[in-house]
């Protein structure tokens, strides 16, 4: 297939890598430290299971993106419909849109600003980039989107590719459980700058979490999604899965970059208003983070004693 990974972070490189790995010939686009690297000496995919250096194109511009037969859209929440209209006019008709995107809503906002289809997939895996055109898996590593005739075809070239791939009819308690999952472990992540592992053995961390997963169950019953039984039990696994993974929040306010705490715990705080359930630990989050977030900030500027 003829591939576009719209950016080039951390997922966009490591499913966007395998897939280059795999003989299909992929764009990057993305910022331009990562492709002046991927331009000059390949993409470097450092995972649990092998170590490769894989061929791949990438420009800092979506000019470069001509009738790809896949579109994996990586770019964050706030991005979305900046990310929509730099796509328009150049897709095949043919073109399938995959948004790769934490939340619930990009595959809509991004499908109101093309007027097409895009496939919601949810991402499960542990990445980061360890530098310019360098991704480092930690763990896990699979997709989940939706079933149609155009899905089923795509989702067949990823497992060629090493890329478990599942296929649901209805997909939104899928996205509503990775939601809540989300919520319950970037914000905290990010505030302690800790791993997983580590978060989970501070007093109280799974308190809060069991506060944070009731608020979200009671919000999507008011949406008309039914969250798995277990969904609690799953979220607190997590950390024994992926011990020495940070947040993705985590990752971006240590970069300084901006968070996309408004489309996770914030988006549970929006909706649990608009039906009238509570949603007070998901407020703090979301507020601590963004509290996180200017801290950083003004540190970088405070005068030396």
């Amino acid at each position: 297939m003829k591939v576009a990974v719209l950016g080039a972070g951390a997922v966009g490189c490591y499913f966007g890598g395998l897939l280059a790995r795999a003989g299909h010939d992929v764009l990057f686009v993305g910022r331009k430290p990562h492709v002046d690297a991927v331009n000059a000496r390949g993409l470097i995919l450092e995972t649990t299971t092998f170590n490769a250096t894989v061929a791949a194109r990438a420009s800092t511009q979506t000019r470069a993106i001509d009738r790809p037969d896949l579109v994996l859209v990586c770019v964050k929440s706030a991005d979305t419909e900046s990310a929509g209209e730099a796509l328009a006019g150049r897709l095949a008709r043919e073109t399938t849109i995959l948004s790769l995107q934490n939340g619930v809503d990009n595959a809509e906002r991004l499908s109101a600003i093309l007027q097409r289809n895009v496939e919601p997939a949810i991402v499960y895996a542990g990445v980061e980039m360890a530098g310019p055109g360098h991704v480092k898996h930690h763990g896990r590593g699979e997709l989940v989107m939706g079933a149609s005739e155009r899905g089923d075809t795509v989702a067949a070239a990823l497992r060629e590719a090493g890329i478990p791939t599942k296929t649901l009819d209805d997909i939104r308690p899928a996205l509503w459980t990775k939601l809540v999952v989300n919520c319950a472990y970037n914000a905290l992540s990010a505030i302690g700058v800790l791993p997983y592992g580590r978060m989970m053995r501070i007093e109280g961390a799974r308190d809060v979490i069991a506060n944070v997963v009731t608020e979200c169950a009671a919000v999507a019953k008011a949406a008309g999604v039914a969250l798995p039984h277990d969904i609690l039990t799953t979220t607190l696994a997590l950390a024994d899965g992926m011990p020495n993974q940070y947040s993705s929040t985590a990752q971006d306010i240590s970069r300084g970059k901006p968070t996309e705490i408004d489309f996770l715990n914030g988006y549970i705080v929006r909706k649990g208003r608009e039906y009238g359930v509570p949603t007070p630990t998901n407020l703090t989050l979301q507020v601590a983070t963004h509290l996180t977030e200017a801290g950083r900030a003004t540190s970088r500027h405070m005068p030396a004693n």
